[in-house]
């Protein structure tokens, strides 16, 4: 029983919270920083393929997608260690809360500690709240893209003439991707239905649907880790008031 009783603590002990929020975390940004990082890459081919002819208009992009690569690396390895420390946290609390190793007890420092986790936590879901909003941003182009293409397509099969088709284009001027003196920096009609044919439009479409898919599966387990620490927080203010330290 004695051996038994020490597994059936220690499994007590576990933060399972905590740790399904770690998965989803490092599954999160395994999907924003990879897919993101490749979307980036098929995005700079794209815009520069067919919507410029003057690699000077795409400076500006080329050195803004270079740079957030660079984040990206930078937010891969942050949010790896931060896991990594919020897990440790988790089971400090856990234990506390559950005072399954003995006479082990939290500290005003440990309580400490604890808030400031969950400060800096709450801090980055806010953060993190904008970095997924700004992910549907491409996502969206490439959706409305998609349906233009679907629109260019039906009129061209409905209708004989090509002046029907020609005027509906998109304009990645629009979207800030490229400077509006940038030419031609649209694609009308049945070019841009050619556009939507080609691979790299659809591996590009698909990268950032996931990128943007890992965003939320990051933000959701920002989530998780607040509502657990909060609660373990919560209950170790309560013990300690009891005089349970």
């Amino acid at each position: 029983m004695g051996c038994y009783d020490c597994c059936v603590r220690c499994i007590g002990a576990v933060p399972y919270p905590s740790l399904v929020a770690t998965l989803l975390c490092y599954a999160g940004m395994a999907l924003f920083c990879g897919c993101g990082h490749e979307a980036l890459t098929q995005t700079e081919v794209l815009v520069e393929t067919y919507f410029t002819r003057n690699i000077q208009d795409f400076e500006v992009m080329a050195s803004f997608i270079k740079y957030f690569q660079y984040v990206i690396y930078g937010l891969a390895s942050f949010f790896f260690l931060y896991g990594i420390l919020l897990l440790a946290e988790g089971f400090y609390t856990t234990s506390a809360v559950k005072q399954t190793f003995g006479e082990f007890r939290s500290t005003h420092c440990g309580r400490c500690l604890s808030l400031t986790f969950i400060i800096v936590t709450y801090i980055l879901a806010f953060i993190w709240l904008a970095v997924f909003a700004f992910s549907a941003i491409p996502v969206y182009f490439l959706f409305n893209m998609e349906q233009t293409c679907h629109t260019i397509n039906i009129l061209a099969e409905t209708t004989p003439s090509i002046n029907q088709h020609s005027w509906i284009c998109m304009d990645a001027r629009q979207y800030g991707l490229l400077p509006w003196n940038a030419m031609p920096g649209r694609a009308c009609g049945m070019t841009l239905a050619s556009i939507c044919k080609t691979s790299e439009f659809y591996v590009t479409y698909d990268l950032y649907i996931a990128a943007f898919a890992g965003a939320g599966i990051t933000l959701l387990a920002l989530f998780v880790y607040m509502v657990a620490s909060t609660y373990n927080y919560a209950v170790l203010r309560f013990l300690g008031r009891k005089g349970i330290h």
